[in-house]
């Protein structure tokens, strides 16, 4: 009880007992509402601390934030204002409400004494007209957004405020933006030139290619029919598409899908288009243009692609000349340009030119080759339908780490003699490539006739077979024996030091060694459709004895065709690892995806007899996990593998390292702290951050390296957004954490990290459904979700709003898994919600009492059942012209030869732009 003057009744008291309003909507809530909707109240209160540009308010942690009230009776009676009261506030007790204003640090003695707050104030009579004041303070104790419902009690009527505030630290305030998010605008469509059609332009001057040989096969050009490209392009679907994938058609099938993907790729291209830009003359004979987002690979240039540009005062027409510019050398975010003579003679520094860029169309002539090609493989090998049995080969394990399953699986490659592809296949840290690994240094240490050709989707990945065949004591590798074939546009300084002895190049160029060299290597490590110079170069079918492609689950058939259409024969062995419950293959086109090329070639093989049912002689599960503590692994086994998975984690010593001291339960390194902050968006990007959430990574990282002592390469970030990559990524570059790894889902899938910090983003239901529609970010899509959980080798951390996470099931059972562990700290947690059917979240589980477990065609039905997204195709790399829904986070191209690197994969569809939400048009979203 208390006293305060004339200013109110006698006595004002604390409220007893106080509401629980549960978690609010900023976005979905209005910030005035009453209790009594159907008559609107005479009695006229302001909103304290409202919306600015539809954003909270904000404060710093450890300051007071405050602001007025004011109650107008706008009656011509009397009115009773009975109470007012804070109903409810998260965190809970960080607001007051007081009748004088809260001193600050100029106050008087006097009146800092005087004053008092209380969560409710009682009893006054407000005279007709009569305007009262009162304040309502804010102390926030932690980052994230506070949240409160006053209520005033006013006759018989209650009426309810809102308030919404944002606690801030000096990270998150650094990380905020000075330009506010708008909707792109679409670009015009005044550069009509279609250069992919053959339209005529002034050709520019080549750049000198140095004394070479040239290939002895020639990749034909492979030119879209135009029948097929009118109907992709009114939306259409062709007819042997809807027909479905079946032997006879197969060429047909998958050659129209790599169509319409094309067609997809060809669109995202244009997106890079610029109006009205300079080019800067860089001696007597170069152009230089500035190409924003270039450093990122969007788009992806290399020396010897070619722009057109016009002067920008004049349209594309008849009359209008369009000149062809050939890149010579590629800069940061600048290329070297030449056009012919007349050109640079008009050049002027204040020209200003429409410039667009032309799609690199090598890569898809690749696939369309190896497609052409199956028909020399055997339908059954496509097909697989017939039985075999493999004779297994005993063997001395030269590495002292192989299980049961692993030499059982090596044994079987050992006497496999051809026929469809043997599968090695397993969840996350099974020891697939180390495997592959095992059996090919078997091969090549027990058969000296042996050939064997080792493909992975990207560089990253061959490196690493690399690496691991090289670092293997026990097997020492002839340097003159083992080849890494890379792509010819791939960047010099992007391979290792170690590695470049194992490469080809001349003049800091990769090339691809003439044929008597390379028949002569016993191994040759390649990406998939760098597989093609193999072809190119002559290598014929059955050089190879052995086949390995590791990661196959990531390829599209196509892809993995390349390699095999080209070089297998009969006798050839083809070894598939991979796990089809992980992402799959990155496609542009949502149809083609839709239809088939989303799926991969690994993932096909499981849907026949011999591969659904678990035949030891087509396949071999590993189940026995080396990377995760067991606490990590717990989860994904329940709900991805049926509970198979075996932690094979040496966990002794764990509970003595020291960063152990920042979880809640030291026993347990699944920590979820969950922080409420908000979805961001700037400038015209429409991809989404969360600076608190972004602030919340770097304390926690600041904590791991300068007290715990943790080197930086120990550390990663997963998150499924670019501008929170960004965002954090300049925030950790402040405190010079520079090497740690922040990045996509994509980006990290089939790498690990001692520990991994996971950043979901999203803190808004409405933004939250429509990531549920289509399959963004990390909701809704359990393979993403599967990948980013056991990245971690012994402390998976997630910070996320618990609100937004518990709407996704996958989600949810790993934030109360979390809170059933004693290892959740934050903001307060839902209500636990009650899902239907319990098991609608365990793929792969058994069934009911009796049943047998399901075979792995049976759980990957089961996934399917449970929409199971494809990938989305969208962490690559982004361009900055804005797309429209269709096309938005889609990732764009590499229009070069050289393949992407796990460090260039695309990034979420999570960057396709909000739906129309209050009747403005779509934002243009943004392309990987």
């Amino acid at each position: 009880m208390g006293t305060h003057g004339d200013k109110w009744d006698e006595e004002w008291s604390v409220i007893g007992d106080k509401g629980d309003i549960g978690f609010i909507d900023f976005e979905d809530c209005k910030s005035v509402c009453s209790y009594n909707p159907t008559e609107e109240s005479e009695i006229v209160i302001s909103v304290p601390f409202p919306l600015v540009k539809g954003k909270p308010q904000s404060g710093f942690v450890g300051d007071t934030v405050v602001d007025s009230i004011t109650i107008k009776n706008t009656t011509s009676e009397p009115v009773e204002l009975w109470s007012v009261k804070i109903y409810d506030s998260k965190p809970e007790d960080s607001f007051t409400l007081s009748v004088m204003e809260p001193p600050t640090a100029n106050s008087g003695v006097q009146y800092i004494q005087a004053f008092l707050e209380s969560s409710s104030l009682e009893d006054r009579v407000l005279r007709s007209g009569q305007t009262l004041t009162i304040w309502l303070s804010c102390k926030p104790k932690e980052i994230g957004l506070h949240t409160s419902a006053v209520h005033f009690t006013v006759g018989d009527e209650t009426i309810e405020r809102l308030v919404f505030l944002l606690a801030e630290d000096k990270i998150s305030q650094s990380l905020a933006s000075d330009k506010p998010y708008h909707r792109g605008k679409k670009k015009k469509k005044q550069m009509v030139l279609d250069v992919s059609a053959g339209d005529a332009f002034v050709v520019g001057e080549r750049p000198a290619k140095p004394a070479t040989r040239g290939f002895k096969k020639i990749i034909a050009q492979f030119p879209i029919p135009k029948n097929v490209r009118d109907l992709v392009e009114s939306k259409q679907i062709p007819d042997v598409i809807t027909e479905g994938l079946t032997k006879a058609n197969y060429a047909h099938y998958f050659t129209t899908l790599v169509i319409m993907e094309e067609i997809k790729m060809e669109e995202d291209m244009k997106d890079y288009d610029m109006e009205r830009v300079s080019m800067s003359s860089k001696g007597s004979q170069f152009l230089l243009l500035e190409v924003p987002g270039l450093a990122e690979k969007r788009p992806s240039l290399v020396c010897g692609d070619f722009i057109c540009a016009t002067l920008a005062s004049k349209g594309v027409d008849d009359s209008t000349r369009v000149y062809q510019g050939y890149i010579h050398r590629v800069e940061a975010e600048e290329v070297y340009l030449k056009f012919d003579k007349e050109f640079h003679v008009c050049h002027k520094v204040s020209n200003l030119y429409n410039v667009w860029f032309t799609f690199n169309r090598l890569n898809m002539r690749r696939l369309y080759q190896a497609i052409e090609a199956t028909k020399y493989l055997e339908r059954d090998f496509l097909f697989p339908s017939r039985k075999r049995f493999i004779q297994p080969i005993p063997l001395v394990p030269i590495s002292c780490m192989l299980n049961e399953e692993q030499i059982s699986a090596i044994g079987m490659i050992l006497g496999c003699n051809g026929g469809p592809p043997y599968v090695v296949h397993g969840p996350p840290g099974t020891g697939k490539t180390m495997t592959i690994v095992e059996a090919i240094l078997q091969l090549y240490t027990m058969r000296k006739n042996a050939r064997i050709l080792v493909c992975a989707p990207s560089n990253n990945a061959a490196d690493h077979i690399l690496e691991k065949l090289l670092m293997t004591k026990a097997v020492r590798v002839q340097h003159r024996e083992i080849f890494r074939l890379n792509a010819l546009t791939r960047s010099f300084e992007d391979v290792k030091p170690d590695h470049i002895s194992y490469c080809f190049a001349e003049e800091f160029i990769f090339k691809c060694p003439p044929l008597r060299d390379l028949m002569r290597f016993k191994i040759i490590i390649s990406t998939y459709t760098s597989a093609s110079l193999l072809y190119a170069e002559g290598i014929k079918r059955g050089h190879f004895s052995h086949i390995f492609l590791d990661e196959a689950g990531q390829a599209s058939e196509p892809e993995v065709m390349v390699p095999l259409s080209n070089l297998c024969r009969g006798d050839t062995v083809v070894i598939l690892a991979g796990d089809p419950m992980q992402l799959g293959p990155v496609i542009f086109s949502r149809d083609a995806e839709i239809y088939g090329l989303g799926k991969s070639y690994l993932e096909r093989l499981f849907e026949c007899k011999f591969y659904g049912v678990k035949n030891e002689n087509y396949v071999t599960k590993l189940v026995r996990n080396y990377r995760c503590h067991p606490a990590i692994l717990y989860l994904p086994s329940q709900l991805f593998y049926r509970g198979e998975l075996i932690s094979c984690k040496d966990d002794d010593t764990w509970s003595s390292i020291t960063w152990v001291e920042i979880l809640p339960n030291k026993q347990f390194p699944v920590f979820f702290f969950g922080v409420q902050g908000f979805d961001e968006r700037e400038g015209g990007n429409p991809s989404w951050f969360n600076r608190i959430e972004a602030s919340k990574v770097v304390e926690i990282i600041r904590n791991l390296t300068q007290n715990m002592g943790l080197d930086d390469e120990e550390i990663g970030v997963i998150t499924p957004y670019r501008q929170q990559v960004l965002k954090i990524k300049k925030a950790l570059e402040s405190f010079g954490c520079s090497d740690i790894k922040v990045g996509s889902v994509e980006q990290f899938q089939g790498q690990e990290r001692q520990i991994i910090i996971v950043s979901t983003v999203r803190s808004t239901v409405k933004h939250n459904e429509f990531d549920k529609t289509y399959y963004l970010g990390f909701l809704s899509n359990p393979r993403r979700f599967n990948v980013a959980i056991t990245r971690a080798k012994s402390l998976l951390i997630v910070i996320g709003n618990p609100h937004i996470i518990c709407k996704d099931p996958y989600w949810n059972k790993l934030l109360w898994h979390c809170s059933d562990n004693g290892s959740y700290q934050g903001c307060f947690l839902p209500e636990r919600p009650e899902y239907l059917d319990e098991e609608s979240t365990q793929v792969g589980n058994e069934d009911n009492e009796g049943d047998e477990k399901l075979q792995p065609s049976e759980y990957i039905e089961c996934a399917q059942e449970l929409e199971i997204p494809k990938p989305v195709t969208n962490e690559a790399e982004w361009s900055h012209g804005w797309k429209s829904f269709e096309t938005e986070e889609i990732p764009k191209p590499v229009t070069g030869e050289a393949e992407c690197s796990h460090d260039s994969k695309p990034y979420d569809a999570e960057e396709i732009p909000e739906p129309v939400m209050d009747e403005a048009e779509w934002s243009d979203g943004w392309k990987c």
